[in-house]
């Protein structure tokens, strides 16, 4: 499938939704409230539909239009946004089944090109920065507003462009979008440094737990409901709290587990040199990246983490 494809699609619906994977970081919701506007410029009248978001991207443009719901039977045209899996948007997926065709805008390295049009680029390190060369081709203005929503799905996910993927692209498409007025350290400031009182508490939580194992090379912790309960804890309060594992010296791998409301844990795996987490997280259901990667897994924590650790000590040196 083309890029005329993905303009032909569009030109014809009158009806669309944009979705994104559960759990959505700042690259789903930089792409999705990216989109938004550019369809809007377009003539066109999306909605996006993502039942739960942190409150950390409040900030972007256009976020106050996204809908958790809507009573939509059939939308002509569902576009997802940053979803490397059809199973990834299962708590929007009659949205999904239910459209007259589905288009899958996508980055990561294991899709299985699930959409009626796919347009996937692997050695792209965000869903972003594929969206500027799609609304290029739509004849899409970049503004100050669209450009602020791609600019936040690249830093995040490039972890502020220090991530394996980063290339002089990326350093080029960033540039193209500061000269359209966007504020770097606004982004900067609200998406990757100011952490709620919430999130420092978790924090502290899951330092007390922290354990190093393997000679130091894996650290291992974990929140639960009953942590969050007890800080007040929103959507997306957990966030970043994997990489206080990562960043240690010695640490290749940093496995956090966050707990979900039906008491499995959602795992997030972060890795620095050479193991591919997304190899890990495949075995259990999930994926991501090779760096960074997620799944869902039921039991306790210690079980969890021996389950995890069996399969990263395949790959670690």
């Amino acid at each position: 499938m083309t890029l005329e494809d993905i303009k032909n699609a569009i030109q014809k619906a009158e009806t669309i939704a944009i979705l994104v994977h559960e759990s959505p970081d700042g690259d789903a919701i930089g792409s999705a409230t990216a989109m938004n506007l550019a369809l809007k410029q377009l003539g066109k009248n999306p909605d996006v539909i993502i039942p739960e978001f942190s409150r950390t991207f409040n900030f972007l443009p256009g976020v106050d239009e996204i809908k958790k719901e809507t009573n939509v039977e059939s939308y002509d045209l569902t576009i997802t946004l940053d979803c490397g899996d059809q199973k990834r948007v299962s708590n929007c997926a009659k949205y999904f089944e239910d459209a007259q065709t589905t288009i899958s805008i996508d980055h990561h390295n294991m899709n299985p090109m699930f959409a009626d049009i796919n347009y996937v680029d692997h050695t792209s390190p965000a869903c972003c920065q594929i969206l500027i060369i799609i609304f290029e081709y739509l004849g899409v203005k970049i503004t100050k507003d669209i450009g602020t929503c791609l600019l936040t799905g690249i830093i995040t996910d490039t972890g502020g462009f220090k991530y394996e993927g980063v290339s002089e692209v990326t350093f080029e498409f960033a540039a193209e979008l500061l000269r359209c007025g966007v504020n770097v350290s606004n982004i900067y400031k609200q998406a990757m440094q100011i952490k709620s009182k919430a999130n420092f508490e978790l924090r502290k939580f899951a330092m007390d737990r922290m354990q190093f194992l393997e000679e130091g090379k894996i650290a291992f912790t974990y929140i639960t409901t009953e942590d969050e309960q007890k800080v007040g804890a929103e959507e997306g309060d957990h966030e970043g709290i994997v990489n206080l594992g990562r960043d240690i010296e010695g640490v290749e791998v940093s496995i956090f587990l966050h707990q979900a409301e039906d008491g499995a844990y959602k795992v997030s795996l972060r890795s620095n040199n050479y193991l591919n987490v997304d190899d890990v997280c495949l075995m259990f259901g999930g994926g991501g990246h090779q760096r960074a990667a997620g799944c869902k897994i039921s039991g306790e924590p210690e079980e969890i983490k021996n389950k995890i650790i069996n399969e990263i000590k395949k790959s670690l040196k």
